[in-house]
Parts: C-alpha cells; structure tokens; sequence
C-alpha cells in the first residue's frame, strides 16, 4: 500500500519516457537506413523510367530501339539476372542456417550470373556505340544509356558488395554484423531483378512497338 502511494507521488517528469532511454540499438538504425536507401534508389528508377517514357520517340532521325535492340542477347540477360535472384536465395536461406558451404555455393553462382550480365550489357553497348547510336545522337539514346547504365552501375556495385562479404566471412565468422550485411546484400540484389523487369518489359518490349 505505501510503496503504491510513493510510486503514484513520483512527479511524472521524473519518470523517463520512451523518447529518453537512449538511442536505438544500432542494428535497428542500420535496418531503418538501409530501407530508406532503398525506396530513394526506387525513386530515382521511376523518375528515370518516367523521363524515358516520355523520350522514347525523340530519335531525331536516328535509329529506333527496334532497329538497335538484340532481342535473344536481352533474353539471355534477363535469364541470367532472375536465375541469380533464385541463388541469391538460395544463399540466403544458407546464412539463416549457417551453412557456409551453400552460403558460398550460392554467392559463386550469383556473381557469376551478375558478371555474365554485366558482360552481355556491355557488349550490347559496345556494338550500339560502334554503330553510332551514342548518347549524344538522341534524346531517346541518352535516356536509354541513363537508365539501363544506371541499372548496370547497381549491379556492378552489387558485385562488388558480394566481394567484399565474401572476404569478411573467413576473417569474421558468421558474427550478427555480418549475417546482417549479408542478408542486406541480398534485399538489395532482388530490388535490381525488380527494376530490371521494369526495364525489360518498357525498354525492351514496349519501348520497340510501333
């Protein structure tokens, strides 16, 4: 009954609340950054997506993305992208488990899928260029090369990213840290497969009708 008294007698200013206990654990400020890194980089995409939309037919008497898209290569890109979402899986469910070895057999696979990607964009840049189709020739052009360049930079950053985890699981070990990077990694891999969809159906498939 007294100690009921005294607590109900405590000023309420003396009583903490929950905006003074402290800051939040780092893995949740890092959670929170990370989302937020990522609707910022899907923001980017749709303005991106919208500039081209409305540039698509500004080709200036040059060539079409009819005339100048290899629809097989983009095919085999988009195979090679979403098979390496499935892996990327893969090694994701191998995180949660700590098994380093499908961890590792899944992150191979990714990148390789990622690299052969990168590889088959390049190429398609490389042709396109020699033809004379340059970012300079139209403004249909240079919205294409800023879009799918932009995807492209993601990726090969993405690779990179993988890289790097794959260095710091041997030093590390599977500590929290760096599960957390690693599963990181992998929302962000199925984010491009998602903006890569996108490109392939409004670049690639409606960007070429009539």
């Amino acid at each position: 009954m007294n100690i009921a008294v005294a607590i109900d007698s405590v000023p309420q200013s003396a009583v903490p609340s929950a905006s003074e206990a402290g800051p939040a654990p780092k893995r949740i400020v890092v959670a929170y950054g990370f989302w937020i890194f990522l609707l910022s980089d899907i923001i980017m995409f749709a303005a991106l997506f919208a500039s081209y939309a409305v540039l698509v037919h500004s080709t200036a008497g040059g060539p079409t993305g009819a005339r100048l898209f290899n629809q097989s290569t983009v095919a085999i890109e988009t195979v090679c992208l979403l098979f390496s979402s499935y892996t990327c899986g893969l090694m994701s469910l191998a995180i949660n488990s700590r098994n380093r070895l499908g961890m590792y057999l899944g992150a191979v696979i990714t990148f390789a899928l990622g690299a052969a990607f990168l590889t088959l964009e390049v190429r398609e840049f490389t042709e396109m260029i020699a033809r004379g189709a340059t970012p300079q020739r139209s403004a249909f052009l240079s919205a294409f090369f800023t879009l799918v360049g932009c995807h492209g930079l993601h990726v090969t950053l993405g690779l990179i990213w993988l890289m790097v985890m794959m260095v710091q699981v041997p030093v590390m070990g599977f500590v929290a840290s760096v599960q957390h990077r690693l599963l990181c990694f992998s929302l962000f891999w199925h984010a491009l497969d998602i903006v890569w969809v996108g490109v392939f159906t409004v670049v690639y498939l409606i960007g070429v009708s009539p």
